[in-house]
C-alpha cells in the first residue's frame, strides 16, 4: 500500500518509494509495477500525476482527481508557483550555501536554463578510506531546484564536483561500489521530502511533509547525521 500523505476531491499526494517508476517511459525502462497504477487500484479511481520523480528518487508525488484541476496545477509548475524540497546526501563538502545556474541538455538534445539553490545542513567525516585519503567526507544539504529539468539535481550535483550518494549515472561508481562492498548499501540518498503550494481550489497554503524510508535512515545513522526531522 501506497502512503498517502494528503487528499482531499481534487488533489493526493502520496510518498513514493525509491524504485517505483511513476509511469510508463521510454526513457526509464519497463517494469511492473507504476505509481499510477498502483495509487487508482489502490482509491478505486483515476489519477493524474502533476509531475514526476526519479524512479530512484523518494518523497512527495503529486496528482490531481480530475483533469480540470491537472490544468491548474499543471500551469502552477510551469511558472514555478510550487515550492519543492529535497534532501540528499553528497560526496565532499560543499560550501554554505549557493545557487548553481547550469544550463542542461534534455534528452532531445536540447538545452534548457536550469536553476538549483541548496544549502549545507549536516557535514561529517568517517574512517572509510578512499583513494589516497584515509576518511571519507559527505554533507547533508536541502536543495530547491527553481526549475524542473530531467535528472536536474544529480546533474548539477555532479557539475560542482559533490555527486549525490548512491547515483550510478551521474555520481562517483567508485565511491558507490565502496559502500555496497562495505556497508551492503547501494540506495540513492535524493529525497523529495516537501512540497508547498496553494490548493488549486480554495487557494489554501498546503504543505505536505514525507519522511525518508530505512535505507535513507541506515545511511545517515552510518554518518551520524541527524535525520529526526525527516523521520
Amino acid at each position: 500500500m501506497l502512503e498517502i500523505l494528503y487528499r482531499d476531491e481534487h488533489i493526493i499526494a502520496i510518498n513514493k518509494p525509491s524504485g517505483l517508476l511513476v509511469h510508463k517511459s521510454f526513457y526509464a525502462g519497463e517494469a511492473d509495477t507504476y505509481a499510477i497504477q498502483e495509487l487508482r487500484n489502490q482509491i478505486g479511481q483515476k489519477v493524474f500525476p502533476v509531475h514526476r520523480l526519479d524512479r530512484k528518487t523518494s518523497g512527495v508525488l503529486l496528482f490531481t482527481l480530475d483533469k480540470d484541476t491537472l490544468r491548474i496545477m499543471s500551469d502552477r509548475f510551469a511558472t514555478r508557483e510550487v515550492e519543492k524540497k529535497y534532501i540528499a546526501i553528497l560526496r565532499g563538502w560543499t560550501k554554505e550555501e549557493e545557487t548553481i545556474d547550469y544550463d542542461l541538455i534534455n534528452e532531445n538534445e536540447v538545452k534548457q536554463n536550469a536553476i538549483t539553490y541548496y544549502h549545507l545542513l549536516q557535514k561529517s567525516e568517517i574512517a572509510l578510506p578512499f583513494l589516497k585519503h584515509q576518511t571519507s567526507r559527505y554533507c547533508l544539504v536541502e536543495a530547491i531546484p527553481e526549475t524542473g529539468r530531467f535528472h536536474q539535481l544529480r546533474k548539477h550535483f555532479k557539475h560542482i564536483l559533490h555527486p549525490i550518494l548512491g547515483c550510478r549515472k551521474h555520481g562517483c561508481n567508485k565511491q558507490n561500489k565502496l559502500w555496497l562492498q562495505t556497508f551492503g548499501i547501494n540506495k540513492m540518498t535524493l529525497h523529495a521530502h516537501q512540497l508547498i503550494f496553494n490548493h488549486p481550489i480554495s487557494n489554501e497554503r498546503i504543505t505536505v511533509n514525507a519522511t525518508i524510508d530505512e535505507e535513507f535512515k541506515k545511511v545517515g545513522d552510518i554518518l551520524n547525521f541527524d535525520l529526526t526531522q525527516y523521520s
